[in-house]
């Protein structure tokens, strides 16, 4: 049986401690997968390590029950966390309080838990702020560079390019490249 040697990081953000962060504490991932909307890449998956830096903590149980204004304010905090704070705020503070309820505040048994590919996406499309699309992604990131492959993972791993395929910061600027002819498409073309 051959054995995945595991990265020490994700080449998500250019920075190394904010890419280490993203595979020593799995809520890290599942928050800058939260924060991946409307921003870089660079800028949602750089945004767990500051939001650790400005709360002290990435406890999934600590940021749940935190008082929201609070939480609001550290992402407010300028440069603020996303474009849209409150609002991403408040959907961190449920990806945490559904991973503290639901997953004993261990968020990488959403994936190490599952007990074949299709229960890994039912458990991941059960995340607040985590939808088809995220939950793909994170199907192959957890599979491809983490090596948690549930039997049957195959079948639910995305068939186009995602960030999973992202192994190096050329790999990043490529993919980040993509994606952006593939929306000038999609534009040029009314979509």
């Amino acid at each position: 049986m051959a054995t995945t040697t595991l990265p020490d990081r994700l080449y998500f953000t250019g920075d190394d401690e904010a890419d280490r962060l993203l595979v020593s504490e799995p809520l890290a991932l599942l928050i800058g997968f939260t924060l991946d909307q409307q921003v870089t890449v660079q800028k949602a998956f750089g945004g767990p390590l500051e939001l650790k830096r400005r709360i002290g903590t990435l406890d999934a149980a600590a940021i749940a029950a935190i008082d929201p204004v609070v939480l609001e304010e550290a992402f407010r905090r300028r440069p603020a966390l996303h474009r849209f704070p409150a609002s991403m705020a408040r959907k961190v503070q449920a990806l945490c309080a559904s991973i503290a309820r639901d997953y004993g505040g261990d968020a990488a048994s959403v994936w190490t838990g599952a007990k074949d590919g299709a229960d890994l996406e039912k458990r991941l499309l059960g995340l607040p702020g985590i939808g088809p699309m995220k939950a793909k992604t994170l199907i192959e990131i957890v599979g491809v560079r983490l090596g948690v492959r549930p039997p049957g993972w195959e079948s639910v791993r995305p068939t186009h390019p995602t960030l999973g395929g992202v192994d190096s910061p050329e790999a990043l600027a490529r993919y980040q490249e993509g994606k952006r002819a593939y929306k000038a498409t999609l534009r040029a073309k009314g979509g």
